[in-house]
């Protein structure tokens, strides 16, 4: 299992995001991940991030398509690819449904029927296919032109069974969030074998965005819970989730529900060893990849503190990886 690192703030310039590229570069993370971001688009961070010699693989987890037409989408991954001269994990996702509104007027009725045609159109553009496609919600009749680039797969942002499903279908990556390790074994990955087998072909492999704090004497599971997710403890898509999940918060005060979700394995929380021993669930429970958040350290505490951490949680499973002979 590889393992991650997730930029921690929304940056306003591009030289923040150099340290944690320099990580990737220099310890054994796998790749540099950032989310939709309405400052800094992640597109143009991680050119500039490889302008400055930090050349290294990236993950869009998860970019929104109502920001951009699918062929956009596939020209913006396609030079990424050729600035950084390494791989791109580009993960897509529809956003919430109060997001769909204000850029289009209207949600997508279908939340799966414009998820499978964007991937659909920008999957051929980037195997250089002539597109010809006329959708209900995305059209394309183009052909991107030829060029030498590293390879770029796709991901789909995935919370629950129909769009795991959907994923086993149309990506290469499943790219989950606040998901327990429990669920993803039980419900997620049985979803994207069912997709993938109706498709005949490869079972994606699963990046598992998760939100880490180590402990210490002066912090609470709860402050960090609620500092990095409780905007999406309130989306209805998460909700659902982590009831399908059996994380039930509806009736508890928002610390009560900070902890729920730290006990239920939504939060990994505690000393290095148990860190370590979380995210080997992960493992057992088929995923490839753990990117690693620090977000709740980052805003309770500052980007200095959510570095120290991360330098210690990455020299900790890097240490867990050597001594499993992984």
């Amino acid at each position: 299992m590889d393992y991650s690192i997730l930029i921690p703030f929304l940056q306003r310039r591009p030289e923040q995001v150099l340290p944690y590229a320099a990580l990737v570069e220099w310890t054994k993370a796998r790749r540099l991940w950032q989310g939709q971001s309405l400052l800094m688009e992640p597109f143009q961070t991680f050119s500039a991030v490889a302008g400055a010699g930090f050349r290294v693989p990236t993950g869009l987890g998860v970019t929104l398509m109502p920001l951009r037409h699918p062929f956009e989408a596939a020209h913006q991954v396609k030079t990424l690819a050729m600035a950084t001269g390494e791989s791109v994990v580009a993960g897509f996702g529809p956003g919430a449904k109060t997001f769909q509104q204000s850029l289009r007027g209207a949600p997508y009725r279908s939340q799966l029927t414009a998820v499978r045609e964007y991937l659909t159109i920008v999957r051929g553009l980037l195997g250089g296919e002539v597109v010809d496609v006329k959708g209900e919600y995305f059209s394309c009749h183009a052909q991107m032109g030829p060029a030498m680039a590293p390879p770029v797969h796709l991901g789909l942002g995935v919370l629950r069974p129909g769009m795991a499903r959907l994923a086993g279908e149309v990506a290469d990556v499943a790219v989950t969030w606040l998901t327990p390790a429990a669920y993803l074994d039980g419900v997620v990955r049985p979803a994207l074998r069912e997709g993938a087998d109706a498709a005949g072909r490869p079972v994606p492999k699963v990046t598992a965005m998760v939100p880490v704090a180590l402990e210490r004497p002066d912090r609470d599971v709860s402050e960090f819970v609620l500092a990095s997710n409780s905007g999406h403890m309130q989306a209805p898509h998460y909700i659902d989730m982590l009831g399908r999940a059996g994380i039930d918060f509806s009736r508890l005060d928002p610390r009560s529900a900070g902890r729920l979700m730290a006990d239920a394995g939504a939060f990994v929380f505690g000393s290095l060893d148990q860190i370590v021993e979380r995210f080997k669930e992960y493992k057992e429970a088929g995923v490839d990849e753990i990117v690693i958040n620090l977000t709740g350290v980052c805003n309770l505490y500052g980007a200095k503190a959510a570095m120290e951490d991360l330098k210690k949680i990455l020299a900790a499973v890097g240490a867990d990886r050597r001594d499993s002979g992984a």
